[in-house]
């Protein structure tokens, strides 16, 4: 996260937290701010890693995608409860029909550590190996 969308989430907190103290209830829309940024950071981990391994013009699309649950995990001597990010890549001419983009393994081993390193709250990572059809490109 950079010094910007480091103080967008600050001002977030806040928000919830007077809000909270204010009205005895928090905001539940504040979540979506920060949720977003997650994805971003995910985003530039995935579409960096991709280019730097020289690929991102072979795949039509690649992304991050933060999922709504969370699954157990260990951190350091640590359990964690934390979100699960997928990724995406597609190869595809039309965007009719897409196959998944067979990424080299390390690849996607350097995209997992990094995202779970790098952003806070997230302890799983998985690679979506839906083909369109019967799958959408985009997660809705």
């Amino acid at each position: 996260m950079n010094g910007s969308e480091l103080a967008i989430v600050l001002v977030a907190v806040v928000i919830g937290a007077i809000a909270k103290a204010v009205t005895g209830m928090g905001l539940p829309l504040i979540a979506i701010p920060i949720a977003s940024l997650f994805v971003d950071v995910d985003d530039a981990i995935v579409v960096g890693e991709i280019k730097q391994a020289g690929l991102y013009r072979q795949t039509a699309q690649a992304f991050a995608v933060l999922l709504p649950i969370q699954s157990v995990g260990v951190m350091g001597d640590a359990r964690t409860y934390d979100d699960a990010v997928a990724v995406r890549s597609v190869d595809t001419e039309d965007f009719m029909t897409a196959d998944w983009s067979q990424l080299p393994h390390d690849l996607l081993s350097r995209i997992s550590t990094r995202i779970i390193n790098e952003v806070s709250g997230v302890n799983r990572v998985v690679y979506d190996i839906s083909s369109k059809p019967p799958a959408t490109i985009e997660w809705e």
